[in-house]
């Protein structure tokens, strides 16, 4: 690994800068990196990084010595660093900056598309420290606008506008992995060592398939999901019925699936399919069991468990180490508190916690922090007094707030729908006074 400090010389004036440019040093493999450039000169142009922003803003440096090969011929007796390779400099910095890996998976290459209003002020010979400063101005999933200067002291000596692109790789195999014929992986994804990949799993564009990670079964999974060592995907499901059936397991986009998460595909007397959407993250030892339909952006904590014929609806929070009941459904942005069993359905944007699960309010903290309009909080509120504090039974809270015309918002319809069309039944019990004040905002 290249650190980003290097060793610099005792009551230096630009040694202390930069010295004092960072908090901490951080790692970066800077050859690894720079081989997933789409081409490269010969010669590493980067001696370590000093400062680095992931994604946004990387400060590298190069040490100018008379020993490098282009000096031969640009020019005998007067050296100089050709311009051209001031500007490889920083396209270099600038990809060590697009292509960390906590950024971009390993399988992305960048091609360098275009430079825009390049200036040269000044030479750079044979004693000098390029100090190379990349900026993103603009960024998308597959381009980056990057602004890019390289100074030596205080003087600029080249600038220019760098349009980046990064394309997938083929896909990349470790030679222990275990991949079955007939098995389809996409462009750039990555499989790791001893990984198994069964006959009829598809397996999208730009994914990481990590250390011993196992995907079995009619398994389809889409691009840029990333499957940690010892995840269980796609396997026969936990269900006594199951007799080696034919059924499914579809994943969207942009899943995080961290270690010893198992996911199992569906059965035929549930419909013969899993279901998960997209940019979902399963926290170590997640299960999610057979015919279970998982919606988007959704939190599952440590150990978190699925049974049977769970929905899990959009931006559900399922904390550490609760369960959820088979059949259960758990509504829009509902919250779950950690070790909580739910054996009836979870209410949308409510806090359901304890064992059985029982509603403590509306999860208000959560709703702001997505962005939900205090218009819309101050209505799902009223509403949850007539369902929670009221002495109305259920039938006469729902046509209560159906009643109300200050309660008119979509999200309030949907709370109405949720509750009508609960085929388990919701708890509206009020907690005890003691373990409701026990219970904190989430």
């Amino acid at each position: 690994m290249f650190p980003v400090t290097w060793p610099l010389a005792a009551g230096d004036a630009a040694t202390d800068d930069v010295r004092r440019s960072f908090a901490r040093p951080v790692s970066l493999d800077i050859p690894e990196l720079l081989d997933r450039l789409c081409y490269r000169y010969p010669s590493l142009l980067i001696d370590g990084v000093v400062e680095h922003e992931p994604g946004t803003r990387i400060v590298a440096v190069k040490n100018v010595t008379v020993n490098e090969e282009f000096f031969q011929g640009h020019f005998p007796g007067t050296p100089l660093m050709p311009g051209v390779l001031m500007i490889e400099a920083l396209v270099q910095a600038a990809s060590v900056l697009l292509l960390d890996d906590d950024v971009q998976p390993p399988a992305m290459r960048a091609v360098l598309r275009g430079v825009n209003n390049a200036r040269f002020r000044r030479q750079v010979v044979p004693g000098d420290r390029l100090r190379l400063e990349v900026t993103i101005r603009r960024r998308r999933r597959r381009f980056a606008v990057a602004a890019s200067v390289a100074r030596v002291g205080d003087h600029v000596v080249a600038e220019a506008e760098l349009l980046i692109g990064l394309v997938v790789d083929e896909a990349r195999i470790d030679p222990t992995a275990h991949v079955a014929p007939g098995a389809e992986i996409g462009a750039g994804t990555v499989v790791g060592p001893n990984a198994v990949i069964g006959p009829n799993v598809r397996i999208g564009r730009g994914c990481n398939i990590g250390a011993s990670a196992v995907v079995e079964g009619w398994t389809q999974i889409g691009d840029d999901n990333r499957v940690f060592p010892f995840a269980s995907i796609g396997l026969i499901p936990q269900d006594l019925k199951f007799k080696g059936e034919r059924t499914n397991l579809i994943i969207g986009r942009r899943n995080i699936f961290r270690e010893f998460v198992t996911i199992n595909r569906g059965t035929r007397g549930g419909g013969g399919v899993t279901r998960i959407g997209d940019d979902n993250v399963f926290m170590a030892y997640t299960h999610v069991a057979h015919d279970c339909v998982v919606g988007n952006r959704i939190i599952f904590g440590n150990g978190a468990t699925l049974g049977g014929h769970v929905s899990v609806e959009d931006e559900a929070i399922i904390n550490a180490f609760s369960g959820v009941h088979q059949f259960c459904r758990v509504g829009r942005q509902a919250f779950i508190g950690g070790y909580s069993v739910a054996t009836l359905d979870a209410l949308p944007f409510a806090r359901s916690v304890g064992n059985r699960a029982r509603v403590y309010g509306l999860n208000t903290i959560g709703l702001v922090r997505r962005g939900m309009p205090q218009e819309t909080i101050a209505q799902l509120k009223r509403a949850f007094r007539y369902l929670l504090r009221s002495k109305l039974n259920t039938t006469q809270a729902l046509r209560k707030i159906e009643q109300d015309r200050t309660l008119q918002c979509p999200e309030v319809a949907y709370l109405i729908e949720f509750i009508r069309s609960s085929r388990r039944g919701v708890n509206l019990r009020r907690p005890p006074k003691r373990l409701e004040a026990m219970v904190a905002d989430e």
